[in-house]
């Protein structure tokens, strides 16, 4: 089955449940139906079966029904980022109608990533399910869920959270990002009995930062949490916890190369860093000797449009082999250590970046941190930490240097700081590191 035959089982078992809402507008399960069969119909006589169509992933309703059409008509989805110039959509467009695709394509997912050029992800129907069924396994999504939707359609981290709650006959609750929290937090005045919500680590700070009491007040509603894409800081999930001492707080291992592979509920008295859990039903992994993540199972992507090299690159022998460091313990849980392209080498000693910013982001008055490599006569390259303080004011480095101290080895201690404006992040709340790499 794919998702559309969901929605049409859905449909014919709940037709007056609300599937989605979206501001003032809403549609139940029927609407949603017949919506889906109207646009289907327009689309097929528009375009023909194995045609790959580009649209903007606005935060609606009628983004979701085209969605779902195309996929009806027989075509490929590329969603694009909402904002996106009009010439490069155009250009996208142009470069997609170019390819055909593999039979049983549902998307393209256009990712451009923090390295190298941008690429089409070819994702199968058959992946989409796997992937809804892994999150349904490993976070309990249920029938009786409202899932607040806040973050960019045409991404893995949000676009997955549309399969498993339409599959299940549940309730999806669009917001526009946090630009608005009034609004964010209005999506949980809607009457349903639990809710859940996906935030990348940088969306959790900023709640965390500006809005703790209102997070605290979801506290008997908020089901779950789940969280990826990047890595969280300690002191974020500890505090995280002690706002919401009953709800689950999911740390997953995904990304749009290999799908929903693992999570992890931090909220279970250990919150443990940096760990993300075991493999979900349809997925596996493994470690290198060279200590690199490889992933397996249905939930990988057939490949990259159009581009058998870097194709061949990563996905070999039926498995993605990942830049990301890793681990697995005794009890098989998967732990990240960070990423290949983004270990600083100081005179021999490896060090991961991430670790030194989450040290940081424990010291007082710290809103915000990059640790990045700069250039040193004696050890080849240094770390440099680059801080964004709550009042903008210079913080006592001597003090962090300290507090460093007690949480790292003396060689992942930066020798030189600095204040910055703000931490350059990619849309979904990495830190944008190959900036910081050509930009010094």
């Amino acid at each position: 089955m794919t998702i559309e035959d969901h929605i049409w089982q859905n449909a014919s078992d709940f037709p007056g449940k609300t599937a989605i809402v979206c501001g003032g507008e809403s549609c139940t399960y029927e609407e949603l139906k017949r919506r889906i069969e109207e646009k289907a119909g327009e689309l097929s006589a528009k375009y023909p079966p194995g045609r790959i169509v580009c649209l903007r992933a606005y935060p609606d309703i009628d983004f979701l029904v085209t969605y779902f059409a195309l996929h009806k008509a027989c075509c490929a989805a590329a969603p694009l980022e909402k904002d996106i110039p009009e010439a490069a959509f155009e250009r996208i467009s142009a470069e997609m109608a170019a390819h055909s695709v593999p039979e049983g394509t549902a998307d393209i997912l256009y990712t451009t990533g923090t390295t190298g050029k941008s690429k089409g992800v070819i994702i199968s129907h058959r992946t989409i399910i796997a992937d809804a069924e892994n999150l349904i396994a490993g976070m309990g999504f249920s029938h009786d869920l409202a899932f607040v939707v806040n973050g960019p359609l045409n991404h893995i981290g949000s676009l997955s959270k549309v399969y498993p709650v339409l599959m299940l006959g549940g309730t999806l609750i669009i917001v526009n990002g946090l630009k608005d929290f009034d609004l964010f937090f209005g999506a949980f005045d809607y009457p349903a009995g639990k809710f859940a919500t996906f935030l990348v680590p940088a969306s959790i700070r900023i709640l965390l930062q500006f809005c703790p009491d209102r997070l605290a007040e979801l506290a008997g509603r908020m089901d779950f949490i789940e969280t990826g894409a990047a890595a969280m800081s300690q002191s974020d999930m500890e505090a995280l916890c002690r706002l919401l001492p009953y709800t689950r707080m999911y740390n997953t291992y995904a990304s749009t190369e290999t799908g929903i592979i693992s999570t992890y509920d931090f909220n279970d008295g250990k919150c443990v860093a940096g760990c993300l859990g075991r493999p979900m039903p349809h997925s596996f992994f493994s470690i290198t000797e060279k200590g690199l993540l490889v992933c397996g199972g249905d939930t990988l992507m057939t490949g990259y449009l159009g581009d058998p090299e870097n194709t061949a690159a990563i996905l070999r022998d039926g498995l993605i082999h990942t830049s990301d460091i890793g681990a697995i313990d005794k009890e098989g849980m998967l732990h990240l250590l960070g990423r290949e392209d983004d270990v600083i080498n100081v005179g021999g000693f490896k060090v991961s970046p991430t670790e030194v910013e989450d040290a940081a982001l424990s010291f007082p008055g710290i809103r915000d941190c990059v640790c990045i490599a700069v250039e040193s006569p004696i050890t080849g390259q240094a770390l440099k930490l680059l801080v964004v303080t709550a009042d903008g004011e210079k913080p006592d480095w001597k003090a962090l240097a300290r507090h460093l101290k007690t949480k790292l080895e003396t060689y992942k201690i930066p020798m030189n700081y600095g204040l910055t404006d703000k931490v350059c992040r990619t849309f979904n709340g990495k830190i944008d590191r190959k900036h910081y790499r050509n930009n010094g």
